[in-house]
């Protein structure tokens, strides 16, 4: 599909449920977590590299861009890409632009790849773990051959705030099926016969799935309208929950967790403690986090990146010198962050 970058999301999803056709990757939306109105765009889509529960196995917004066209730093309009998966038209510059949050040029029409809706989901459901326990029950579910497009897990801080309560009682641990009717039933029975060692197994219905996921992907639980300080962070899916005990020891903290453990959405209670964040996060192997939300005064102090490493930082300023070389582009809307590692 080609679209001007100004086109609403929401346009575009209502264009796909005509044609039984999606974006893969499952853009999120935090206007509610941010208390912000406004239309979404598709050019936004992929100038943040948005993404949501189904990122470990389809990719992120970058890995769907196929063909951009855009104006450069110079005034030049120019096109990469093309509609196809493989093509030889030059340099991959849709994949570099994808995630520059405007910074090195203005992108005007993107062409990107989509997949048929599924015909039916389920969501198997493990009532009951602690965060370790759940991060061993999705690695289990994940090295199975049964295709999960969903592995989170809810712990009971939260748990309750999703499906409107309706959730089993107890902490929930939820994977997700996707495909034909039958491929579903035959791998959920697998996937249920496998998972009844970690502990009560249940099954959830489409409809049901489909409002559990879009709640995951746009944080619901934190859509209280505060500016507590909420973090979006990426760590190996092995190390989310020694994160969030270590933070716990030090601090108040909220968390659930995506992407098999590896995405971890955690509000803190009170100070943002960025240092602590940044401490531990290097502590348990690096990673990233990005301070969504928190108050002004907050954001205005906190930093955007730690400082990259030097050859990392060179590469970052050529690239950024050809695109950009008087300096035109800089984004004022990139919600303030940092970095364990690049």
């Amino acid at each position: 599909m080609t679209a001007k970058a100004g086109t609403p999301l929401a346009d575009i999803q209502d264009a796909l449920a005509q044609k039984r056709q999606m974006l893969a990757f499952e853009p999120l939306d935090l206007r509610p977590v941010l208390g912000t109105t406004g239309n979404t765009t598709i050019g936004g889509v992929f100038a943040t590299n948005a993404s949501g529960p189904r990122r470990f196995v389809a990719g992120a917004a970058r890995d769907s861009l196929l063909g951009v066209r855009f104006v450069n730093g110079n005034g030049e309009i120019i096109k990469a890409g093309g509609r196809v998966m493989k093509n030889v038209t030059g340099l991959d510059l849709a994949k570099v632009l994808s995630g520059s949050r405007g910074n090195l040029a203005f992108l005007t029409e993107v062409t990107f790849r989509l997949l048929p809706v599924p015909e039916t989901s389920a969501t198997i459901v493990i009532s009951g773990l602690d965060d370790a326990q759940a991060t061993a029950a999705m690695a289990t579910a994940l090295s199975m051959s049964v295709e999960v497009s969903g592995a989170a897990h809810l712990p009971e801080t939260v748990r309750g705030r999703f499906l409107g309560g309706a959730l089993p009682p107890e902490p929930a641990t939820v994977l997700r099926l996707e495909g034909l009717s039958a491929s579903v039933t035959v791998r959920a029975e697998k996937l249920r016969a496998a998972l009844a060692s970690f502990g009560a197994v249940s099954t959830i219905d489409p409809e049901a799935t489909d409002t559990l996921w879009r709640e995951i992907r746009d944080v619901y639980p934190y859509a209280d309208q505060t500016l507590r300080p909420l973090w979006r962070v990426s760590v190996a899916p092995t190390a989310g929950h020694q994160l969030i005990a270590a933070l716990r020891l030090e601090t108040g903290v909220d968390a659930f967790y995506d992407w098999q453990g590896g995405l971890v959405w955690l509000r803190m209670e009170a100070d943002a403690e960025a240092g602590l964040m940044r401490h531990f996060i290097k502590a348990f192997g690096g990673g990233h986090a990005t301070l969504v939300r928190a108050t002004p005064a907050l954001l205005a102090t906190t930093p955007v990146l730690e400082p990259q490493p030097e050859a990392i930082a060179a590469l970052s300023a050529r690239i950024k010198s050809k695109f950009d070389p008087a300096g035109i582009f800089v984004s004022h809307a990139t919600p303030r962050g940092m970095a364990g590692r690049p």
